[in-house]
C-alpha cells in the first residue's frame, strides 16, 4: 500500500508541477492568448504577473523536501487558484469546456496533497 501511495503521489506531483509551471510560464510571459483570456475574465493584466510567479514559487514549495507549512500555503494556494479560475470561467458565461484545464489541475492538486509521504504533512498520524 506505501509503495503505491508513493508512485501515486509522485504522479500527480509530477504532473501538477508541470501543469503550474507551464501555466506560471505563460502567465508571466503575458503570451496574447493568455492575456485576451485574463481581460476577458474582467481581470487586471498585472494579474497574471501575480499568477504566474505564485504558481512558479509554489511548485518550488511543493517539491523541496523541507517546509512543511510552506508545503501546505502552496497546496492551499493552487486550491484557491484552480477553484477560483473555475468559477471565473462559469461565471463569465463561458462554455463548460473552458473549465477543463484548471479543473485536471485541481484535480491533481487533490490528489497531491492527499498521497504526499508522512514526511511532507505537517502531522504524522501514527496507527
Amino acid at each position: 500500500m506505501e509503495k503505491r501511495n508513493k508512485i501515486i503521489y509522485w504522479i500527480a506531483t509530477s504532473w501538477l508541477a508541470l501543469g503550474m509551471t507551464s501555466t506560471g510560464i505563460v502567465q508571466l510571459l503575458k503570451v496574447k492568448e493568455e492575456v485576451a483570456n485574463i481581460t476577458q475574465l474582467g481581470y487586471p493584466l498585472y494579474f497574471l504577473t501575480l499568477l504566474g510567479s505564485w504558481k512558479i514559487l509554489g511548485v518550488i514549495a511543493v517539491l523541496i523536501p523541507k517546509f512543511k507549512l510552506l508545503k501546505e500555503w502552496a497546496y492551499a494556494g493552487f486550491f484557491f487558484a484552480m477553484s477560483g479560475a473555475i468559477f471565473s470561467q462559469l461565471a463569465s458565461g463561458n462554455p463548460v469546456t473552458r473549465i477543463f484545464p484548471s479543473l485536471l489541475l485541481l484535480f491533481l492538486t487533490v490528489v497531491s496533497w492527499y498521497f504526499r509521504p508522512a514526511e511532507r504533512t505537517l502531522i504524522s498520524v501514527k496507527n
